[in-house]
C-alpha cells in the first residue's frame, strides 16, 4: 500500500487558492466587481496550474487523492481527466507541435489550412499574437475544444463519457457556490474568460517547430508573479525532461543545469515574460501553418 506522501506547500496553495476563489466571488464582488472578477480570473489561473500537479504527482502520492482536492469544475470547461490525458499525450516529445498527434499543438497541417475560409484564417491569423491570444484565444480555444470533444463524443470515445460525468459532479459545488455568492454567473464567465487568457501568455511559446525534439521546449527564466501562477511550468525544458519534480523545485533545478539545458533545447530560452511581451504582444512568433509538413497542393 502506497504512503499518502503529503507536499504541505502545494497542499496550503490549494486551500489559499480556494479561499481567493470564495473571498472574490463574495466579499470581493460585493465591494468592487472588477476586484472581484479579477481576483477570480487569478485563482482560476492559479488552480488550473495546480490541476496540472495534481496530473504529474502531487501534492499526494496517491492518484485518486490529487483528483479529489482539484474536483470542483472552476474552469467551467475542461474535464480534469480530459486535461489529465491529453496532457500526458502531449508529454511525448517526439510528436510535440505535430497538429494531429499533440493534443496542445497550435500547428495547422498545410493541406487543412489551405481549405479554411478567409474569415478563418483572419481569425486564426489575429489569434497568432499574444495580444489575440490572451483576448480571442478563451474563445477560439474553447471552440475547438469543444467541437473536438464533441466528435469524440459522438463516436463513445473510451473514458470520455465517464470524464465528463465526473466534470458535471465538479460544476455541482461550483454551481451552488454560485448560487448563493455575490458574483453573478455573467460576472463569473469574465472571469473565467481573463483566466483562461492568462492561461495562453504561458502556452503562447511553450514550443516551436524544430527538427529535434528535444529543441522544442522553451524556458522563460521569469521569477516573477506569472511564473508563481504558473508554478515555475515557465521552465518548460526542465518540466518535460522531468515531469515527476514538483513545481517549486524546478528553478533550482534549472539553475544547477542551465547550460546543459539550453544546449538540449537548442537555445529556445526568453530572459522574462516582459520580453516575450515587447517582442510578440503585436506580433505573431509562428507561423499558423506547421513549417515540417508537406506543403498542401495548390
Amino acid at each position: 500500500m502506497k504512503i499518502a506522501r503529503i507536499e504541505g506547500g502545494t497542499l496550503a496553495l490549494l486551500a489559499l487558492t480556494y479561499a481567493v476563489w470564495g473571498g472574490a466571488t463574495t466579499l470581493g464582488y460585493a465591494l468592487s466587481p472588477a476586484l472581484g472578477i479579477v481576483l477570480a480570473g487569478l485563482a482560476i489561473v492559479q488552480f488550473s496550474s495546480l490541476q496540472h500537479e495534481a496530473l504529474h504527482g502531487h501534492p499526494f502520492r496517491i492518484r485518486w487523492l490529487n483528483e479529489t482536492v482539484v474536483s470542483p469544475a472552476l474552469t467551467l470547461t475542461v474535464p480534469y481527466g480530459r486535461f489529465r490525458d491529453t496532457h500526458l499525450a502531449h508529454h511525448h516529445d517526439p510528436v510535440l507541435t505535430d497538429p494531429y498527434d499533440d493534443p496542445e499543438s497550435n500547428f495547422f497541417d498545410p493541406a487543412v489550412w489551405v481549405r479554411l475560409p478567409g474569415w478563418a484564417r483572419a481569425l486564426f491569423s489575429a489569434n497568432n499574437t499574444l495580444l489575440g491570444r490572451i483576448v480571442l484565444g478563451p474563445i477560439v480555444g474553447n471552440a475547438m475544444w469543444l467541437r473536438s470533444e464533441a466528435a469524440l463524443f459522438a463516436q463513445n470515445a473510451p473514458g470520455l463519457r465517464r470524464d465528463w460525468g465526473l466534470h458535471a459532479l465538479g460544476l455541482v459545488p461550483v454551481v451552488a457556490w454560485l448560487w448563493m455568492a455575490a458574483m453573478p454567473w455573467w460576472a463569473y464567465l469574465l472571469a473565467a474568460w481573463l483566466g483562461h487568457g492568462l492561461l495562453k501568455i504561458r502556452t503562447f511559446l511553450e514550443h516551436r517547430a524544430h527538427v529535434d525534439p528535444a529543441g522544442r521546449t522553451v524556458v522563460v527564466e521569469d521569477r516573477g508573479p506569472l511564473s508563481i501562477l504558473f508554478l515555475n511550468n515557465n521552465f518548460h525544458a526542465v518540466h518535460h525532461a522531468h515531469p515527476g519534480v514538483p513545481w517549486y523545485q524546478l528553478p533550482a533545478l534549472y539553475t544547477a543545469s542551465r547550460g546543459a539545458v539550453l544546449a538540449r533545447n537548442d537555445g529556445y530560452v526568453y530572459r522574462s515574460y516582459g520580453a516575450v511581451f515587447a517582442r510578440y504582444f503585436l506580433r505573431a512568433k509562428d507561423p499558423l501553418v506547421h513549417p515540417h509538413y508537406p506543403a498542401a497542393k495548390p
